[in-house]
């Protein structure tokens, strides 16, 4: 008997021990979607009238399918700006296309240092070698920037003296699915409401890879050649800890597609999850570490942030555990714990039937949210790779034609 007791006592404070370490990344998400989904302020915020030298750059890998329409988007709206393409390790006729559009071409050739940061750092060289610009712009190959966008960034990162991230999001493919809407959902998810969410806390906002102003003074703070799978939000962490955390521009927006071909799907996923685990890993702990030794709470954010995983993998750690939390308390745990993860289970979905009714049901029908968990499932095996080979170099994902 008394054994059964003991067994029954750590039981429980195993559970109890796991439902904290779940609710509190839940607890974060629907703190910082429920105020993301609030109304937006109409305030409109005054800048200085000067407008400050602008660099456009844009690393290229293969990218003679999309650089094209993004160029003429850019060409049109920017043309007081100066586009720079990098043409990295590129074998099709990306730097070609650049050319025709006016932009100024670096081709670079590295097959031991691959990957964005290494393209971008090659660009920032360049530029220093010339008469740098007051602010630095980067844009993806693949994506459409709405007219005026980069004005905005560039004032509000001259202004402020921050680096600055646009709405970044992503549609589905022309012929998608259920699960393709899913995934829309989550992007949004990550890319609008988490971040207004953030800015409206006054806290440091994520780096999302395109859509970015970067004031030049603030060019040689961190370190951009890197192969980081994920380098955009690292090179956010690098920019807070040195004091300048990036701050949102919700006006400002770029969209592009999720790709069609499921292998393109797969792994951009893959890089994804990966590169947000990774990261997870190696700078959480760093964060706290750092935020009790400068006494800074904008550190402390940044770790509950990345601490959020991927909401598939939240998703999926949420049902494994209280169906295991329900299946013990037929025989050791109390059921006050599986309510403990029912509790946690309503605020993950209230955060993201919020976020679906603000901002997703006019393009996203409700009847793909029943796809949620087989989305979810499908998921898991990404997440178990990164267990047994996880990836640690960067690799392109497949693009579609970008669609005008």
């Amino acid at each position: 008997m008394a054994l059964h007791i003991s067994l029954n006592v750590l039981i429980n404070a195993l559970f109890l021990f796991a439902s904290f370490f779940l609710g509190l990344p839940i607890a974060v998400l629907f703190v910082e979607c429920m105020t993301g989904i609030l109304p937006k302020k109409t305030q409109k915020q005054q800048y200085s009238k000067v407008r400050p030298k602008v660099a456009i750059l844009i690393p290229a890998h293969n990218e003679a399918a999309s650089i094209g329409t993004t160029l003429s988007f850019l060409a049109q709206s920017e043309n007081s700006a100066h586009l720079i393409v990098i043409a990295d390790n590129c074998t099709d006729e990306t730097a070609t296309i650049a050319r025709e559009y006016g932009a100024t071409v670096l081709q670079r050739q590295d097959l031991l240092h691959r990957g964005k940061g290494y393209a971008l750092d090659y660009g920032l060289q360049f530029l220093k070698s010339t008469i740098p610009p007051d602010v630095v712009a980067i844009v993806d190959a693949d994506c459409i920037v709405n007219t005026g966008a980069i004005q905005q960034l560039v004032q509000k990162a001259h202004a402020l003296n921050r680096p600055v991230q646009a709405t970044n999001l992503l549609r589905p493919p022309l012929q998608f699915t259920h699960k393709d809407t899913v995934a829309t959902l989550a992007f949004m998810v990550k890319n609008l409401v988490r971040q207004r969410g953030l800015q409206r806390l006054g806290l440091p906002v994520s780096l999302t890879g395109t859509g970015m102003a970067l004031p030049w003074a603030l060019v040689n703070k961190v370190t951009f050649a890197t192969g980081n799978l994920v380098e955009d939000k690292q090179l956010g962490i690098d920019l807070t800890i040195a004091g300048y955390a990036p701050v949102f521009c919700e006006e400002a927006l770029v969209t592009g597609y999720f790709p069609q071909e499921k292998q393109a799907k797969n792994t951009q996923k893959v890089r994804w999850v990966h590169g947000h685990l990774q990261t997870f890993l190696t700078q959480v702990p760093q964060m706290i570490h750092l935020s009790l030794v400068q006494k800074r709470f904008d550190l402390l954010a940044v770790a509950l942030d990345l601490a959020i995983p991927p909401l598939s993998i939240l998703c999926a750690i949420w049902l494994a555990m209280t169906a295991l939390a329900l299946f013990s308390s037929l025989f050791f745990t109390s059921s006050w714990i599986t309510m403990i993860f029912i509790g946690e289970g309503l605020l993950l979905f209230t955060a993201v039937f919020a976020t679906w009714l603000r901002f997703g049901r006019s393009y996203i029908k409700l009847q793909s949210l029943l796809s949620i968990p087989v989305y979810v499932l499908e998921n898991i095996n990404v997440s178990l790779s990164f267990v047994i080979s996880p990836q640690k170099e960067w690799v392109r994902t497949k693009r579609d034609k970008v669609i005008k």
